[in-house]
């Protein structure tokens, strides 16, 4: 050998246990994100069809075949504007008022000299499980004088059990030894929980609105039991109106009497509501996908 010493080149198998899982995931991955895009696409294509030449040859990627109608009569009626108006102030008004609920309510609850802390716990988790139902809390509201009025909308459900578990859970993953730092400064309570403590807490904050926000944006049955006036209905039970209902608007078709005219127009209309119902929630996403994952993964284990 020379006094060299021969090196042997350990050559791995391809096919070991762990590529084989990291394949099988990959695979999946893959799998669940056709299956999240592909619905997105043809909602998207098919709102720009002509619903004749869907209907006969299916899905066309011929611009010849596209249409911007569904878009134009979108944009001129004057329902679908005052509907997308209300959703955003509804749903802007239930974030605000949610998150600050949640976030005040969350605090003590994460406190270990908290007198009653227990108690209030399982009454929390208890209301998880069990609810009045939908009378009881209708009659609640009559009582209160809440039918249609926005707070009818805005109140129930602006403490969600769950979301303040998870705010619960963040106040207590953080340090003790930042309170004890902030009460040898001199802090009390009130200081250390507006100048120290929610600062710290923007990614819980963040997963909170976003969560809000994506839900009251989505809802409408609130709206459909307790809102009567239609001036004061949301974005979703306009679209509820067109996609079920199969309610227009008169002004958006030019002659009545065309009732073939009027199918194609209601179903070229469906899918032009969705894909603008769905525009304030992919431009918000952006905004709070860098704290989402760190406020989502808040008790997780770490290895």
């Amino acid at each position: 050998m020379n006094g060299k010493t021969a090196v042997k080149k350990i050559h791995k198998p391809m096919f070991t246990q762990d590529n084989i899982i990291k394949l099988l995931g990959n695979l999946l991955l893959i799998v669940f994100l056709l299956l999240i895009i592909v619905p997105v696409l043809y909602i998207l294509l098919c709102s720009i069809m002509d619903p004749a030449v869907r209907s006969s040859v299916g899905v066309s990627f011929d611009i010849r075949d596209w249409t911007l109608e569904g878009y134009r009569r979108v944009f001129r009626d004057d329902n679908i504007w005052r509907g997308f108006r209300n959703s955003f102030l509804y749903s802007i008004g239930f974030t605000l008022i949610s998150v600050v609920v949640t976030i005040f309510a969350a605090y003590p609850m994460s406190r270990d000299d908290f007198m009653g802390r227990r108690f209030f716990n399982a009454v929390f988790v208890f209301t998880m499980f069990f609810g009045g139902g939908l009378m009881p809390t209708y009659l609640l509201m009559d009582q209160l004088k809440l039918i249609n009025t926005v707070w009818a909308v805005l109140l129930p459900g602006a403490l969600n059990v769950w979301n303040l578990i998870l705010a619960r859970s963040y106040y207590r993953s953080i340090p003790g030894e930042l309170r004890e730092a902030a009460e040898v400064d001199g802090a009390d309570d009130v200081q250390y929980f507006f100048r120290v403590l929610l600062p710290v807490c923007t990614p819980i904050i963040s997963v909170l609105c976003l969560y809000q926000f994506v839900a009251q944006w989505n809802s409408y049955f609130d709206a459909m039991i307790y809102l009567d006036d239609q001036a004061m209905q949301p974005l979703q039970l306009v679209i509820r109106a067109i996609l079920v209902q199969n309610q227009i608007n008169p002004n958006l078709i030019a002659n009545m009497e065309k009732l073939a005219e009027t199918a194609k127009l209601a179903d070229l209309l469906k899918y032009s509501t969705i894909v603008i119902s769905s525009v304030p929630l992919v431009i918000m996403y952006p905004f709070f996908s860098k704290y989402f994952e760190k406020g989502i993964m808040v008790g997780s284990v770490k290895g």
